[in-house]
């Protein structure tokens, strides 16, 4: 860059605009997870939209509705848009350059990292998920009283919610960006935005984030797909929805029991 003077003395560095951006590189995917999950944030904390479900439907069927609509909402705005939005500006790539592919290559891989992992991580989230921090925010669907139906949909809006968010973070802005840029500054993007994502919820998410999604980076490269970070991510979400289900003392799970309001 050039040093530019003017009559007034003051000196400054011209900025090379002419460069165009390219969706080709890691441009289009780091704005897109940025939109993506403020669209997600925003709706998932609107205090209208959270009104209006529970102006129609009693509190356990509002807190039931409005937590899997946010799940959704998660997955298209994350996952589903972001991807159709490189499939179409980038008819080139294909869905397993995101991610989406089963490699009979590395599936033995996938299978073995997945369970060796949760059965080292699911511990760990059944002790945090009994701390009084933890059971402030999970399980997120705060209805008092859970039936079976509550139960299933939990654990469906989880599956739906994370696939979005790993197809989005393991996926969509990670292997462009390997392309782009490289192993290591692709995933020091990565990890910083994921760990951003979780400062909402407490400084020991946030801090858990940065180690996880470094490994879990590591892992969607070695084995070509997203599937062990999302399987992985599920199983730590399970565990912690339902043990602080069991945990919570003002929320009770009755299996044949109808939701009541």
């Amino acid at each position: 860059m050039g040093i530019y003077p003017n009559k007034y003395m003051i000196y400054y560095l011209s900025v090379p605009f002419d460069q165009k951006p390219s969706l080709s590189g890691g441009i289009a995917p780091i704005y897109l997870a940025l939109f993506g999950f403020v669209i997600f944030w925003f709706v998932s904390k609107s205090t209208l939209i959270k009104a209006h479900y529970f102006q129609k439907f009693p509190a356990n069927t509002a807190w039931l509705r409005f937590i899997y609509m946010t799940k959704w909402v998660g997955f298209l705005s994350m996952g589903l848009l972001p991807l159709l939005f490189l499939l179409i500006t980038q008819p080139q790539r294909g869905l397993a350059y995101y991610g989406l592919n089963f490699r009979s290559d590395t599936l033995l891989f996938n299978i073995i990292v997945s369970i060796g992992l949760s059965l080292v991580l699911i511990p760990l989230a059944v002790f945090s998920a009994k701390q009084a921090k933890n059971l402030v925010n999970y399980p997120q669907i705060r209805a008092t009283i859970w039936d079976a139906k509550t139960f299933k949909i939990n654990l469906l809006g989880w599956a739906i919610y994370l696939f979005g968010y790993e197809l989005l973070f393991r996926g969509i802005l990670l292997f462009p960006l390997v392309e782009a840029y490289g192993v290591w500054l692709a995933i020091a993007v990565n990890v910083a935005l994921y760990a951003a994502t979780h400062i909402p919820k407490g400084l020991d998410e946030t801090i858990g984030a940065a180690p996880l999604g470094f490994v879990l980076c590591l892992l969607t490269l070695m084995a070509g797909n997203i599937w062990i970070a999302f399987m992985v991510h599920l199983a730590m979400a399970w565990t912690n929805s339902l043990t602080a289900l069991k945990h919570h003392p003002d929320i009770h799970y009755y299996k044949w029991q109808k939701n009541p309001s």
